[in-house]
């Protein structure tokens, strides 16, 4: 594994690390974010395709690539909503966890990995890991009725949200197509979702201004960048030639590490001392498990 390929595997770690941060920085709400997000992805995406001369893909590849948006936009509305709940330092360790999770269980339940017995119980065993791993980020030294709720609301709705993520994995998979070539049709479906539920809300709230008119909309496609940035990077890491899937994918977990921090250190969302030496020992734990999930 060369330098470059290193480098390349990190680019989410700065993309999907700083992502999460920016977008609550910018303000606005979860449609703002999401239309943002979704508009800003498909300006690099589109790019990117002119560069490379790749071509919108045809047939079944291109409408599994449109729904895979589709799943992702929706399920990052659903996170953008957790972050109005407990903010982005806490919701992202429970929604990446519960990617790991969904990760893993459609390798083993689909795909056939960890084919021994010994693979399963090492798996499993490191799946535990990453549950306990995004507990300890969320742990609170002084509990109210109040944040409880408002946790246990945040877990429900990410845990709904974790549908969307796994259906932005696996659609591409479904119609066997190369991570660059879906990349722009995927941005497509992303934007319709995000346009949808724009009109949806103006349509429900007429008195306000349609999230499509509003200023803040368009400054959050700087957060769409990053995430597009990073969704890029992990493509092109994630091929054979550089990192493979199952290094490419880890690496890119590490992109947790910096969003939980950056989310307390740049949006001040505080932790006491004792939950904050708690949160970086549940971060070490779902990365060294995630780990665990790969080299089995």
């Amino acid at each position: 594994m060369n330098g470059i390929a290193i480098l390349v595997g990190l680019g989410p770690l700065i993309g999907w690390g700083f992502f999460p941060t920016i977008a609550s920085k910018i303000g606005g709400k979860p449609v703002n974010q999401i239309i943002g997000a979704t508009f800003g992805t498909f300006i690099f995406a589109l790019v990117y395709d002119l560069i490379q001369g790749l071509g919108i893909p045809s047939g079944a590849a291109l409408g599994w690539s449109i729904i895979s948006g589709i799943g992702w936009a929706s399920a990052q509305i659903i996170t953008f909503y957790s972050f109005t709940l407990i903010g982005s330092s806490r919701a992202m360790p429970i929604t990446t966890a519960f990617q790991l999770l969904g990760a893993s269980l459609w390798g083993v339940f689909a795909l056939g990995d960890w084919p021994t017995m010994a693979d399963k119980c090492i798996g499993f065993f490191a799946l535990v890991l990453i549950v306990i791993g995004a507990w300890m980020t969320t742990w609170s030294e002084n509990k109210t009725a109040d944040k409880a709720s408002r946790m246990k609301k945040a877990v429900i709705v990410l845990l709904i949200g974790e549908i969307g993520y796994w259906a932005y994995s696996a659609a591409p998979q479904a119609a066997h197509i190369d991570g660059s070539r879906a990349f722009l049709p995927q941005s497509i479906g992303m934007c319709i979702v995000a346009i949808v539920y724009a009109l949806f809300l103006k349509l429900k709230n007429k008195d306000e201004k349609c999230a499509l008119l509003q200023a803040v909309s368009y400054k959050q496609i700087i957060s769409g960048f990053f995430f597009a940035f990073a969704a890029l990077t992990y493509l092109i890491s994630a091929q054979p030639n550089m990192n493979g899937l199952a290094t490419g994918f880890l690496l890119s977990q590490t992109s947790v590490v910096l969003a939980t921090l950056t989310g307390i250190w740049m949006l001040h969302e505080t932790k006491t001392k004792k939950e904050m030496v708690i949160t970086i020992l549940g971060l070490i734990l779902i990365i060294g498990a995630a780990a665990m999930t790969v080299i089995v």
